[in-house]
């Protein structure tokens, strides 16, 4: 499979994904507005309310993670091939040059931020830049413009979104349950509201699990596609897969990261490789395997 097939198999792969999601959110939000007694219009009060609450972090979600990472300007002249490897790539793709900052730290790694391509920021570590030929810079680099030209990081504010819905919204109907505070429609509704009870708090217990797993895997799917993108942009497969082995070898956590930035990074900055076992493992996290990643920049993998 070439680099525009896996785009392509991966793109079909995380729209069907988004879609199992948003339908989801959507028959589990229904039910329990039903089961607990409250009508469907909740539903939609909940997501306008959501919606509102996360308008103003999206819409300043570049100039909040650079603040909360304390990364600095890029400068010309000290981070040349950090410089000149950006204005390439993007210059070749057409897309608006994004700013580039530095964040100190030993750690490797790297993420981009920002609501569109044209309010985008690149961020890479003095680690990275000190540990990575250009050509391997190259491949990272590319990554990370690859997430901003695929909108990786609107899509992701959408889907934190939907889960941070459907999780206050469990939350506030086990509370309201356990309180008596909801209002009945159709008190002693019959069998079929007695299902819909039960049933809705199977969902308000279990759902919020369940939309984490689904934006897990739809930001592991976003990894896989934004690495076949980056081989579009660089013809240079093999610079990006020495790349993510230099940085699989690096066991230096990021400081500045944390489980709800983590998603952004190149690579899991947390090096939370060890969080579940067995079959399980790879369902908690951010990032694909970097096996897997480099398996399927090689032609060895199809995802």
């Amino acid at each position: 499979m070439n680099h525009y097939q896996a785009i392509a198999a991966n793109k079909r792969k995380s729209w069907f994904i988004i879609g199992a999601f948003i339908t989801f959110i959507g028959l589990a939000s229904y039910v329990m507005a039903v089961g607990f007694g409250y009508g469907p219009d909740l539903v939609g009060i909940a997501l306008i309310g959501s919606g509102i609450l996360s308008f103003g972090s999206y819409w300043f979600s570049d100039k909040i993670i650079l603040a909360m990472s304390g990364a600095r300007p890029a400068n010309r002249e000290e981070h040349f091939d950090f410089y000149t490897v950006a204005e390439n790539l993007s210059s070749s793709q057409r897309m608006p040059a994004p700013k580039l900052y530095v964040l100190e730290d030993t750690a490797m790694n790297a993420f981009a931020t920002g609501r569109d391509p044209q309010h985008a920021a690149v961020v890479v570590t003095t680690g990275l830049l000190s540990r990575l030929e250009r050509g391997e810079l190259e491949g990272v680099i590319a990554h990370e413009l690859s997430h901003i030209q695929n909108y990786d990081m609107r899509l992701m504010s959408i889907v934190t979104i939907l889960v941070g819905l459907i999780a206050l919204m469990s939350d506030w109907l086990l509370r309201m349950s356990f309180w008596g505070g909801r209002k009945r429609e159709g008190e002693g509704g019959g069998q079929l509201q007695l299902i819909f009870t039960v049933v809705g708090l199977v969902l308000a217990l279990l759902s919020p699990i369940i939309a984490k797993l689904i934006q897990l895997a739809i930001s592991r799917r976003r990894e896989f596609l934004a690495d076949a993108s980056a081989i579009g942009m660089t013809k240079n497969p093999e610079g990006l897969a020495r790349a993510l082995s230099k940085i699989s070898h690096d066991q230096e956590p990021l400081e500045a990261a944390n489980k709800a930035t983590a998603h952004l990074y190149f690579s899991d900055p947390l090096k939370n490789v060890h969080g579940a076992v067995g079959m399980f493992a790879g369902l908690f996290q951010t990032h694909p395997p970097v096996t897997k990643r480099i398996a399927a920049l090689r032609g060895e993998l199809s995802v």
